[in-house]
């Protein structure tokens, strides 16, 4: 099953305004979903809230048919892990040690980190290109390769979902497209479903296999990225006038702004 299903949704930080209100979407395994939307529109909220960061006053998230709120907080973190914006960590804390973090919600009081535990960790490591600054702290490390770092973390979880949101916000080009290369990669190879709150619309329209758009606190489009990445869409949506065509290699939308 492992979907995750949220159902009237209604979500806000003040009993006067919603940011999410009755709001209904099912996420299907197996899936690259981004979620788009101008600044205010509800992304960061309703991935927050299906990670248990937000509880809504009504309505339900669902992950395998269970109610995330009611479940056992191992339980959910052995199901779905998250990547949010502004991470940080303790001062000299090496990537070796942040990536056994994710191997928490498997141990007993009583016991450490067992053989398969490491293993699981120096795979994590490996995957990541990472293997090089294993022993780094994690502080010493650029924008791009501390993202790396919290995505081993959250690889060594071993979780069928990750969130994460707006991973790739103040790194340059060259790792923003490393970086999208990567989760595309764990999904292709390692069956990761993701869930990505992004702005980027090239980086949707290249690696997303499902784009959602939201505006105000409700979903104004839902489709593949040539479905969703339209004219019309960026125009009502985004107030922007542009030209889509598809990319000559790929044929996924291409967005050229009307100057």
């Amino acid at each position: 099953m492992n979907n995750i299903e949220c159902v009237s949704l209604s979500v806000g930080f003040d009993r006067t305004r919603h940011v999410l209100e009755e709001f209904d979407l099912r996420l299907h395994p197996g899936e690259v979903t981004a979620l788009l939307g101008p600044n205010g529109s509800g992304k960061s909220t309703l991935l927050s809230t299906i990670a248990r960061i937000h509880r809504p006053e009504s309505g339900t998230v669902s992950l395998d048919g269970k109610n995330i709120h009611r479940m056992p907080t191992r339980e959910v973190a052995r199901r779905l892990a998250l990547l949010p914006q502004g991470t940080s960590t303790p001062e000299d804390l090496r990537v070796r040690d942040l990536v056994a973090y994710g191997r928490y919600p498997y141990l007993h009081r009583l016991t450490g980190l067992s053989s398969e535990d490491h293993a699981i960790i120096e795979k994590a490591i490996t995957r990541t290109a990472l293997t090089s600054l294993a022993d780094r702290p994690v502080d010493s490390l650029s924008g791009g390769e501390r993202q790396r770092a919290w995505i081993a973390c959250a690889l060594a979880q071993q979780t069928p979902w990750l969130l994460l949101d707006e991973p790739t916000t103040f790194l340059d080009l060259g790792h923003q497209v490393s970086l999208m290369r990567l989760l595309r990669t764990l999904h292709d190879e390692d069956g990761l479903s993701l869930v990505m709150v992004l702005h980027d619309l090239a980086q949707a329209a290249t690696y997303a296999d499902r784009v959602i758009v939201l505006q105000d606190g409700r979903i104004a489009a839902d489709g593949t990225p040539e479905q969703v990445i339209t004219p019309k869409i960026l125009r009502e949506v985004f107030e922007t006038d542009a030209e889509v065509i598809p990319h000559p290699s790929s044929g996924r939308p291409l967005v050229i702004p009307v100057p």
